[in-house]
């Protein structure tokens, strides 16, 4: 009879911990990201004649040395050393069958297509 009580007060404690676990795994899913993931949170578009403007906020959970960026026009955790430069087309922001360019004032960059279509994006 001594021994069935301590094995109870075990097995208690054991099932509380495995359902703490349960519930963090669950929490975990529900609103933090995995490191080094993005997700969207926001997109606005604005169509006018010959133009649409998109504004796009993302949400990432970036390893130490990275930060958010793009990576083939999708967000993504890329090396801070590139956000400081400010040297966007070594993130690979464009689509692989896109030429990256830098802006003149070095703000952002553009993607352009093979027929001619040019995607502009700016960092605010």
């Amino acid at each position: 009879m001594q021994c069935v009580r301590p094995l109870w007060g075990l097995t208690a404690a054991a099932v509380c911990i495995l359902l703490l676990l349960l519930l963090h795994c669950h929490m975990l899913r529900e609103g933090q990201l995995s490191a080094g993931a993005c997700e969207v949170v926001t997109l606005d578009r604005d169509s006018q004649p010959r133009r649409t403007i998109a504004r796009q906020t993302a949400r990432c959970a970036c390893r130490r040395g990275q930060i958010a960026g793009t990576t083939r026009a999708q967000p993504a955790c890329v090396d801070v050393r590139i956000v400081r430069s400010r040297q966007w087309c070594d993130m690979s922001p464009c689509l692989d069958h896109e030429g990256c360019d830098l802006l003149q004032n070095s703000s952002g960059w553009t993607c352009t297509q093979p027929g001619g279509r040019v995607k502009t994006t700016t960092v605010s």
